[in-house]
């Protein structure tokens, strides 16, 4: 999640930190920020989950200040929001807009004067805003929610993003059949919560309604997928499709954080570990063979090699696939920031020891779907390059024999498997 993207389209730069939202909004605000007169510039989209994410932009800001001086660096996202006056305090930037304005033409206009940030938890309304390429995507993305009402200990984000809003269904279906009119296979919904769709749109659809009623309104689209869910907050219809709809993905990515009681108490998350088993076990029952992921934190305050112990039993007992570890990390004005923290070498330890049984957890599901090859089981794959792609399990996979168009799908057979995914030829 610390992590960065660059697009470098020409003189107007764009480099993304943090999130794929972060990152698929960058690529409207790119468009933005060319129609507003920005020709030459560097926009850096910041996140402030992490220190090292916000470390991480701040030293970027101060490279391309020194390596391209006079080129106006733009500065946004929700590290910018939440301190606006310390980034528009480093060297080359020359404007800072907050994530209430970040999507709207009239910040980006660079024949007007930069505009204070804004408060974005004033904010109550959220568009639609597809977002079908960046960096050779073959997978649409399309915002669905914005904001988050919840008040997890550890997390800014909430005032960072805002109050939770949602995109009205009928903005929705219409960007989904603009991705599948561009050609595009697969549309992900995205936003900070999505699971918390729809209380603030008339009728107070769920998210599984909005699923069912996009599915059915562009019949079109081949394969929709979900980004992280509270799995406290799944609902039953949505329940229902994964049982019911093959073209939703049989992939769910569940926001857990820990797998210990204590510690998601201490997190002030939703649900505990009995809840997250719970909805593992029933996502297995009504979808066999689905894959689960998690994103996990290594090392919060008070944790206990007791805490993280019954952490890592979690992902067995879930049967979790796919892992997404943090080393816990510091957010000023937080309620976990005051509690007593652990060392930071231990947190990284303990984050390492997490990704290696995420490791080995991926690479026991990588040999399950081999076995299932070896009894006539093909993968369907969305191919993001000549030769590799996801299945629809989100899992990686290249070609060793054959090749492909980027944003093909088609049916491979697996031969085999390392720890980087599944290996297999064109069927």
């Amino acid at each position: 999640m610390s992590g960065s993207e660059a697009l470098d389209q020409g003189p107007l730069r764009v480099l993304s930190f943090g999130c794929r939202l972060n990152t698929s909004e960058s690529v409207a605000m790119r468009d933005l920020a060319r129609r507003g007169g920005h020709a030459e510039a560097l926009l850096v989209n910041t996140c402030a989950v992490t220190a090292e994410a916000e470390r991480q932009a701040r030293k970027a800001i101060r490279r391309a200040a020194r390596d391209n001086p006079g080129t106006p660096i733009l500065v946004t996202g929700c590290a910018a929001q939440l301190r606006p006056a310390e980034w528009a305090a480093l060297p080359g930037v020359s404007r800072v807009i907050g994530n209430a304005d970040k999507l709207t033409p009239e910040a980006w206009n660079a024949a007007a004067p930069p505009a204070p940030v804004s408060d974005v938890m004033a904010a109550r309304q959220a568009a639609a805003h597809l977002v079908t390429e960046f960096a050779g995507r073959a997978r649409a993305f399309l915002q669905v929610q914005q904001g988050c009402d919840h008040r997890c200990t550890f997390c800014v984000i909430p005032f960072g993003r805002g109050p939770s809003r949602s995109v009205p269904l009928g903005a929705v279906v219409e960007q989904a059949r603009a991705a599948v009119a561009a050609g595009y296979r697969e549309v992900v919904l995205t936003g900070v919560d999505i699971a918390s769709f729809g209380p603030d749109l008339p009728g107070r659809p769920s998210l599984g309604q909005a699923v069912r009623r996009l599915l059915a309104l562009v019949p079109e689209l081949p394969r929709l997928r979900l980004s992280s869910l509270d799995p406290a907050a799944i609902d039953e219809e949505l329940w229902r499709l994964l049982a019911e709809e093959p073209r939703l993905m049989p992939h769910l990515h569940l926001s857990l954080q820990h797998g210990d009681d204590l510690m998601l108490k201490r997190m002030k998350r939703r649900h505990s570990r009995a809840g997250a088993l719970a909805a593992a076990a029933r996502a297995r029952t009504l979808r066999p063979g689905i894959a689960l992921g998690a994103d996990l934190i290594a090392g919060f305050p008070t944790e206990t090699e007791a805490h993280f112990a019954a952490m890592l039993d979690f992902v067995t007992e879930a049967g979790l696939h796919f892992l997404h570890v943090f080393p816990y990390s510091e957010r000023p004005g937080t309620p976990a920031a005051r509690m007593p923290q652990l060392p930071v070498p231990l947190r990284r330890e303990r984050a390492a020891r997490l990704r290696a049984a995420g490791t080995a957890a991926a690479e026991h599901f990588y040999q399950t779907r081999l076995e299932q090859a070896r009894q006539g089981q093909k993968e369907t794959v969305l191919m993001e390059a000549p030769d590799r792609g996801h299945t629809e399990h989100f899992a990686p996979l290249r070609l060793v024999r054959g090749e492909a168009r980027h944003g093909a799908v088609l049916q491979a057979r697996v031969l085999g498997a390392d720890a980087r995914g599944l290996l297999a030829e064109v069927a």
